[in-house]
């Protein structure tokens, strides 16, 4: 069967590597090639950001108001609306999440794009209150340049909108680097931002394995702002590699995120919103919660509903509408969990469920089980370290200050759930938990209104909400004299 093929867009054009060179993409269902993408180097990185650089020094791209910026995102945001079943089936093709998440995450994308198309004339500075009667000083803010955007392969259409949207609503220009493990949409998405009539060399995108194209794009000298999702080994290159360029950083990494469940709870509720927090995506997300407190009184009836409620999970083929469950999007990452969970039995952890790949796919594809463990100490790998898959870890805790305890003794701080129905225990927690998002009786909700962004190890800046344009802008102070009487003493500070 013949792979189907895509290529690179660069200054309007599409293209394929300088070297000629391409790699496969494989089908995370049954681990076969599906696809072909152009393998790029450095002289290809060099060309797409040197088309960005001049895209965003063009009179065409920055004689365009900020109002006329936003009418293209609203375009754009209609396109992908325009083709969502379409990009939602390509998306669980190319990294194996389940069609009814890939749906129901391209659907809401529009909104990304119709919110920070609101926001692209918002941007406003401000008049300062001088101490100097004789002058004036107000601030503007203005793009940064040429964006380089890093995106991941568990979410990339929602990762990549979250930093395009804002970086072109400010007047920024970008480059798109997909992981080599998931390019496929995001090609799809520059096709639809040509037809939205975003100028040539506004958006460009270059595919190829990081070691080579990534490492290349976020040293370039041209690049003044580097916005990256991913794990924290590679954001340690990224770091290192953008004291070449002094570029702007926006980090969103890992998580261990905890759940806290309180024996006032709705368990019924609480239930679910840790299958959604592990086991939805396959526990392939940044936010999954992964690291689930309960309360002692509870711990047990807790334990043994979950067990059951994932016993009962469908595990099936990501294309198929009644699948709950699809598989690892690399055959690396079932190679991780698979180390994780075997550590953690060596190390005493209790097995509750799972723990090895389902007789049911009979060995096709990178599916795992739905795997619950009961740890005996939060300083137990598995309650320390993100394990990226469908892998839970229960511990009890006796009281609130225990809970708060345990929440916080983590390298991490992206995300936490907290299950009670008291009012005033959730906002105590809520502002003493170490993470950059708090759920309260629900899990892994998402809005272009709300910032993602987390604490500690979990990086650093903020993503959607409407501060995010503004990471994408350089503030500038602007002084007038107003006096009619020539400058005073030339070697006194004003």
């Amino acid at each position: 069967m013949s792979l189907q093929t895509f290529r690179m867009y660069i200054d309007g054009a599409w293209c394929d590597a300088e070297s000629g060179q391409t790699y496969d993409s494989l089908d995370p269902a049954d681990g076969k090639p599906w696809a072909a993408f152009p393998d790029a180097g450095e002289a290809d990185v060099d060309r797409a950001v040197t088309a960005a650089d001049t895209a965003f020094h063009s009179s065409e791209w920055r004689s365009l108001t900020a109002t006329a910026r936003g009418k293209l995102l609203r375009k754009l945001g209609d396109l992908i609306a325009e083709n969502t079943e379409s990009l939602a089936r390509l998306e669980s093709k190319d990294n194996g999440k389940l069609i009814r998440e890939t749906r129901g995450q391209v659907s809401y994308l529009p909104e990304f794009f119709y919110y920070t198309a609101g926001l692209a004339d918002k941007i406003e500075g401000e008049t300062l209150p001088l101490d100097k009667p004789d002058m004036m000083a107000y601030t503007i803010r203005e793009p940064l340049g040429v964006v380089a955007a890093i995106i991941p392969w568990n979410s990339p259409l929602y990762l990549t909108a979250i930093k395009l949207a804002p970086a072109l609503a400010a007047g920024n220009t970008i480059v798109l680097k997909p992981s080599e493990h998931a390019s496929a949409t995001l090609i799809e998405l520059v096709r639809l931002a040509e037809q939205a009539g975003i100028p040539k060399g506004v958006i460009n995108i270059v595919t190829g394995l990081g070691a080579g194209a990534g490492a290349a794009l976020t040293r370039h000298p041209l690049v003044r702002k580097i916005a990256f999702t991913g794990g924290a080994e590679t954001a340690r290159h990224v770091v290192r590699s953008s004291a070449d360029n002094f570029a702007r950083l926006s980090l969103e990494l890992g998580g261990k995120s905890p759940q806290i469940i309180f024996p006032d709870a709705d368990l019924d509720s609480a239930l679910n919103g840790v299958v959604a927090g592990i086991f939805a995506a396959s526990g392939q997300s940044c936010v999954a919660g992964s690291r689930i407190l309960v309360h002692a009184s509870v711990y047990a009836e807790f334990v043994d509903r979950l067990v059951a409620r994932a016993t009962q999970i469908k595990i099936g083929h990501p294309g198929e509408d009644s699948s709950e469950m699809g598989p690892m999007a690399t055959e690396q990452q079932l190679a991780v969990v698979e180390r994780f969970v075997e550590k953690a039995k060596a190390a005493g952890a209790k097995l509750r469920l799972g723990g090895k790949r389902p007789a049911s796919m009979h060995g096709q594809g990178w599916y795992y089980e739905p795997t619950i463990f009961e740890c005996e100490s939060i300083a137990d790998e598995l309650m320390q370290e993100e394990v990226f898959g469908p892998v839970a870890a229960l511990i009890p805790f006796t009281d609130e200050d225990q809970a708060l305890a345990m929440a916080n003794d983590s390298q991490y701080g992206l995300a936490a759930g907290i299950w009670t129905r008291d009012i005033a225990r959730a906002h105590r927690l809520a502002r003493s938990v170490h993470s950059g998002i708090i759920w309260v009786n629900t899990y892994r909700a998402v809005s272009a209104m709300a910032s993602i962004g987390g604490f500690k190890n979990s990086g650093y800046g903020r993503e959607s909400g409407i501060d995010s344009v503004l990471e994408y802008t350089e503030r500038k102070t602007v002084w007038i004299n107003l006096s009619s009487e020539p400058m005073a003493d030339p070697f006194v500070m004003r």
